[in-house]
């Protein structure tokens, strides 16, 4: 029986409309949590369209007007723009069908106004002969940091002074930006098992403090936490009140049958469902999810029980090309006074390196806050090398991403691969 993920949150509709490296359409959760006297608030959902380089200042058509759903300016896009329709929740309630052939209509005029038959007024085509529009460009993101021997990051660094390879072989770097104010996608992870007892309160009060420090107007998170089951404490939101209220609600589980019944039965399967965790958080969660995706882990790293293994948990990571940062909290006192032998630091580091974050160790509550603050640093100095691989084969196996840097002084951190498309 594969892991499932227990939710607290209302329903979240999270539909590919179109995919792909040229249009990449997604409707982010809508979540309508109720408040203190049980009456459920508005909410909305969030339809982007992520455009490309190659559709970048093809648009003459001056506006789409979305059946009074309002007018989205098209005029003169530019590349890795982000346009968002926004319908409200009684809207979509209303008549959800309706709401997403709306969408369906902004994608479609999205397509036309590329075409040359909707740029004929400004230039006559050159030849009547029948003309091919390709729609689907693969193209392979990997979201980089650069520092040097001491540690430091540096944040000044050239498309020029990057080499990229994919399987050994150099791949053209044919789009780059730094990442400093990009839409950032995240999840808080919240190991509740009672190996965690100690340092729980300590982890509350920081992943709090990161969250307000980070989190953006048009960034969007989620909490979940495991022990004997994963359970998602609060769905997408923009919110901070609402995740630090989720945070607050993460409780030591004793190991039997949980805070709430279980998705699943917890006897005899342990009580540290971590590569479950990640492995939902990815393939549930964050899989159609576009552009910056990181994962928090808080946790020691010992899995007991999981219905999915590591290389499952981390083989889900990588094709939902999400970021893991760890943030090892271990008790070692207390697996010696259980008599049991600590190793979960390896598989932090396994999770965390070969999909572009890393580990943190944590030795005293102190260097709690310094973990966090390393990483909201990491997330404002990142930059984004894209490439259209020169095997061009869909075949589902895994690639080998290479990135280095002229300066041989300086580290790169970055994911080591990925999985290519099937047919």
């Amino acid at each position: 029986m594969s892991a499932r993920v227990k939710s607290r949150s209302s329903w979240a509709d999270k539909k590919v409309v179109a995919r792909g490296s040229t249009i990449q359409m997604i409707s982010i959760s809508k979540s309508i949590p109720a408040d203190a006297h049980g009456k459920k608030r508005s909410a909305l959902h969030f339809y982007n369209i992520i455009l490309p380089r190659q559709l970048a200042g093809t648009f003459t058509t001056p506006f789409l007007n979305l059946n009074g759903l309002g007018r989205l300016s098209m005029h003169q896009s530019n590349e890795g723009k982000s346009i968002s329709m926004k319908i409200s929740a009684s809207d979509l309630d209303t008549n959800k069908t309706f709401a997403h052939r709306a969408v369906l209509l902004l994608m479609l005029g999205i397509l036309l106004a590329a075409t040359p038959a909707a740029r004929s007024q400004q230039s006559p085509p050159a030849s009547q002969g029948p003309t091919t529009l390709k729609v689907s460009t693969e193209v392979v993101n990997v979201l980089t940091i650069v520092k040097d021997k001491q540690g430091h990051l540096i944040p000044d660094i050239n498309k020029e002074d990057f080499e990229l390879e994919e399987d050994n072989t150099p791949q053209e770097i044919r789009y780059f930006s730094k990442q400093v104010d990009t839409p950032l996608t995240l999840g808080i992870l919240v190991d509740t098992s009672p190996s965690q007892q100690r340092v729980l309160p300590i982890e509350q009060e920081e992943a709090k403090a990161f969250i307000a420090q980070v989190i953006k107007p048009k960034d969007m998170a989620f909490v979940l936490h495991f022990d004997v089951e994963v359970e998602l404490l609060q769905d997408f939101t923009g919110d901070k009140k609402m995740l630090s209220r989720a945070i607050d609600e993460t409780v030591i589980n004793g190991g039997g049958g949980g805070v709430l019944p279980g998705p699943f039965p917890t006897s005899n399967l342990g009580g540290t469902h971590l590569y479950d965790a990640v492995y939902l958080a990815a393939n549930d969660l964050l899989k159609n999810e576009v552009g910056r995706k990181v994962i928090i882990l808080l946790t020691d790293g010992e899995d007991q029980g999981s219905h999915e293994k590591l290389q499952a948990a981390l083989e889900a990571a990588q094709k939902s090309d999400l970021i893991i940062y760890s943030i090892e909290i271990s008790d070692r006192m207390f697996y010696t006074r259980q008599g049991a032998f600590y190793g979960g630091d390896s598989v932090l580091k396994k999770l965390s390196e070969e999909t572009g974050g890393r580990v943190i160790e944590v030795k005293a509550n102190r260097d709690v806050s310094r973990a966090f603050q390393e990483i909201a640093d990491e997330l404002r100095t990142q930059y984004l090398l894209g490439y259209t691989p020169i095997n061009t084969r869909h075949d589902g196996s895994f690639h080998k991403i290479h990135v280095k840097v002229r300066n041989q002084d300086y580290k790169i951190q970055a994911r080591r691969g990925y999985y290519s498309a099937t047919e």
